[in-house]
């Protein structure tokens, strides 16, 4: 009844009417999002079919014998149909398992996607993965507003927000990557983690060119200087904080909590969620940033990864 294609260029439309059609797809799965990268990786995502129809996507790369859910991804898994529901999702994802051990892998590390992404709830898979005795082998905190509870906002910020509302600092959604990576972001994350934007200037601009209705930076200016920045990126039900940064200045002048909290009230009545992004650390939670998201209305959503033996 269903078959599994290794993705080609020839599956391009079939595989990205898929996602904008799936229950659990984002822009991010969209294969001119996905490619941005992939010098870095070894390519090995899946279609399945049924006869001739895409009831299932697998955005996948390889190291060795292991298949991993998309590693230039923020999330992945299985994207399924609405009408995948338990028992052709287990078929499916079975289906799917065959093809990969016949090809000789042996294990499979599945990143899922976060239930606030969901359009329709998709958790047949998850089932299905416990059922084929995946091993729950890391479980990262996620921040999140749920926009359909009251916002509770801590008083301490709201006080500040007040504030810092008459400094005279502008918000403006001006897409200027090149001012916020190079002035905030690409210093800000060296002086304070030695590390770098996962995405680099080039890249960011590049993708925000194909996903212009998906992808925003707003800044803002202090006597004409940008002090803080947040990368939005935009699915549609879900709005996520993809970076946000300050300056020194900007920190004196709670700058980014200004921005948060200005973006986190221009998106709740047309959005579900306000993704903070995770807190997750290799050596587990970064606290203070807990407490920040916490402070701004954020609740914890897990995000699980899972390991699986490739069995027939």
């Amino acid at each position: 009844m269903y078959r599994v294609e290794k993705y080609t260029v020839d599956y391009y439309t079939q595989w990205n009417d898929f996602v904008s059609r799936s229950k659990n797809g984002t822009f991010l799965f969209h294969r001119d999002f996905m490619e941005y990268h992939s010098d870095r990786f070894i390519d090995y995502s899946l279609l399945v079919f049924e006869n001739d129809k895409v009831v299932a996507l697998f955005p996948a790369n390889i190291k060795g014998d292991v298949i991993y859910s998309h590693q230039g991804l923020t999330y992945g898994g299985f994207l399924l149909e609405n009408k995948s529901l338990g028992q052709k999702t287990e078929q499916v994802i079975a289906t799917a398992f065959e093809y990969l051990y016949k090809k000789g892998f042996k294990k499979g590390i599945i990143k899922q996607i976060l239930p606030i992404y969901h359009r329709y709830p998709a958790f047949e898979a998850d089932y299905t993965l416990f059922r084929k005795g995946a091993n729950t082998i890391r479980r990262d905190m996620n921040l999140a507003i749920d926009y359909s509870l009251p916002l509770t906002i801590s008083k301490s910020k709201k006080k500040h927000y007040r504030r810092v509302s008459s400094f005279g600092m502008e918000i403006r959604q001006d897409n200027n990557f090149k001012d916020f990576w190079q002035n905030v972001l690409v210093p800000r994350l060296a002086a304070r983690h030695n590390a770098k934007p996962v995405h680099t200037l080039e890249e960011i601009e590049l993708l925000q060119s194909r996903f212009p209705e998906n992808i925003f930076q707003y800044n803002v200016y202090y006597n004409d200087e940008i002090v803080s920045g947040i990368t939005l990126f935009d699915s549609g039900t879900v709005v996520k904080s993809q970076y946000g940064a300050t300056t020194g200045r900007g920190e004196e002048l709670r700058a980014l909590d200004y921005l948060f909290i200005t973006l986190i009230e221009k998106f709740s009545n047309t959005k579900r969620f306000f993704d903070m992004g995770t807190v997750t650390e290799a050596d587990g939670y970064n606290a203070g940033l807990l407490k920040q998201k916490e402070e701004l209305g954020c609740n914890v959503y897990i995000q699980d990864f899972y390991e699986v033996t490739i069995t027939e």
